[in-house]
């Protein structure tokens, strides 16, 4: 099948830790393969073998020692390594990427959150093989305290190993929380800042809503 130019997208899911975005993109993944329209899923850090062995290392809380510049290095290597191997090659095939995550968490946890200038992480991402930009950001926003007790009691209703960002402290997921809506604010054209509060299928509706405005194939409407 000849590739849809104009279906060309790349759509990014943010969040805080327990948002609930890692469900909500595999839930509207599911919904396009039920439509049988075309995109491929991934995330970050990781969507590649090297990438996978990246994440291991940055979420392993036995690392809690890592500097806020060691981390922003480790995410741009696995961000790096993504762009090359996985996003690009779909974006120019023509496909739709969905990604959980990308270069906005970077700013929001190593930079609002660990104090990393965040004019430093701009200029890593003027790299050419970082120079890449969303289409579409959907910010799933939630209070942080609700949501980081989510996140560290949602595998089947108990307690879980927590990761190096989950063990940080209420302070911490405010900054992030904050750097985002910061985010958002500056670049209201790109970003769609959607309540994450509710039952999974109403925030379902939520983002099938968004998605629909945006995506130029109709067959993506709830």
């Amino acid at each position: 099948m000849t590739p849809n130019p104009r279906s060309s997208r790349f759509i990014t899911f943010e969040g805080i830790e327990g948002s609930g975005k890692t469900t909500q993109i595999q839930m509207l993944s599911n919904h396009l393969e039920e439509r049988e329209i075309d995109h491929v899923l991934t995330r970050e850090p990781g969507g590649t073998p090297i990438g996978d062995q990246i994440r291991r290392l940055v979420l392993d809380p036995g690392n809690a020692d890592m500097t806020p510049i060691c981390d922003l290095l480790l995410y741009a290597a696995a961000r790096a390594q993504h762009i090359e191997q996985v996003i690009r090659p779909a974006l120019e095939a023509g496909r739709l990427v969905l990604c959980d995550r990308f270069k906005d968490a970077t700013f929001a946890y190593q930079g609002y959150g660990r104090g990393i200038r965040l004019d430093l992480i701009d200029a890593l991402h003027d790299l050419e093989t970082l120079a890449l930009r969303p289409d579409l950001t959907l910010l799933f926003d939630i209070d942080a305290s609700v949501a980081l007790e989510r996140a560290r009691d949602r595998d089947s209703g108990g307690p879980r190993d927590e990761t190096r960002f989950e063990q940080q402290d209420l302070d911490f997921h405010e900054r992030v929380r904050s750097g985002y809506l910061e985010m958002a604010r500056q670049e209201p054209a790109r970003f769609v800042v959607l309540d994450a509060r509710g039952r999974i299928e109403e925030v379902h509706r939520r983002v099938l809503h968004v998605i629909a405005k945006h995506l130029p194939v109709r067959e993506a409407r709830a």
